[in-house]
């Protein structure tokens, strides 16, 4: 049976925009050195590892090219896109995932894949002297939920010129950094840093936007969410906010597939 390993443009649907991802179908379990080293010598924000359970369930990993990570929407859609793509599974069955979190049900519908995360309620924080350090405008509200800081600052112009003081942010007890914005033509924008475990700014980032739907979701009284993440590469996400559950919809194109050395497996 050959290995395959297909790149992946995730929450995009061409060639230059959205969060790229590598996704590999095993056929029996790796060890997790070696899928580390496959992540660093691929060198993508995300590496996912694929393995089937029993039929329309798989276990997912993801791989920073420095670290696993226990959360990665762009690394979960492009894994499910593989898997309709393919033929694997069925495009009318959902895909249940289960990760370091528990289990993740994806599905299709008619804008594209959609995720069911659970909601990260980021609670409000004092803007402490560290946090005014973390970029270079003015921040007008600060929040913090499991493992992200979040900030708002006054308007997209802000948000696509500040410079990060990623130094600072590596220090600091948490995964990294959302900046958010309103926006004229999306309900919000936002940007997101995390040099901790090796990204430096992420081109699109679904786990964010589990802390900045219930964010929003208040601010603007509204269940349905149209937002950008506006990265070099950028990508358009559609939110539905329904309390404990966060449903992030995006779609995905496949840039290539390739045959994978199977003796590194």
């Amino acid at each position: 049976m050959s290995t395959y390993l297909y790149r992946v443009n995730a929450f995009s649907q061409d060639l230059t925009s959205g969060n790229p991802a590598y996704v590999l179908q095993l056929t029996s379990p790796l060890q997790k050195q070696a899928m580390q080293g496959i992540a660093k010598e691929l060198n993508l924000p995300i590496t996912a590892f694929l393995l089937e359970q029993e039929p329309h369930i798989y276990e997912l990993k993801w791989f920073t090219p420095s670290e696993e990570i226990n959360l990665c929407g762009h690394g979960t859609l492009a894994a499910a896109h593989i898997l309709w793509e393919e033929g694997i599974i069925e495009i009318q069955h959902p895909i249940t995932f289960t990760t370091k979190l528990g289990r993740l049900k994806v599905k299709k519908v008619k804008r594209g894949i959609q995720l069911a995360f659970s909601t990260d309620v980021p609670n409000f924080i004092d803007i402490t002297p560290t946090i005014k350090q973390l970029i270079n405008v003015p921040i007008l509200k600060a929040a913090q939920n499991s493992d992200k800081y979040l900030v708002e600052v006054a308007d997209e112009e802000s948000l696509k010129g500040l410079i990060p003081n990623l130094d600072l942010l590596a220090t600091l007890p948490v995964t990294g950094l959302v900046v958010t914005s309103p926006s004229t033509k999306y309900d919000f924008i936002s940007r997101y840093f995390a040099p901790r475990i090796g990204i430096y700014e992420d081109f699109v980032t679904g786990s964010a936007h589990c802390g900045l739907a219930p964010y929003w979701s208040k601010r603007l009284n509204k269940k349905q969410l149209y937002a950008f993440q506006s990265s070099e590469r950028g990508g358009e996400l559609f939110i539905d906010y329904q309390d404990d559950l966060t449903y992030i919809t995006g779609k995905a194109i496949t840039i290539y597939k390739s045959h994978f050395n199977e003796w590194l497996l």
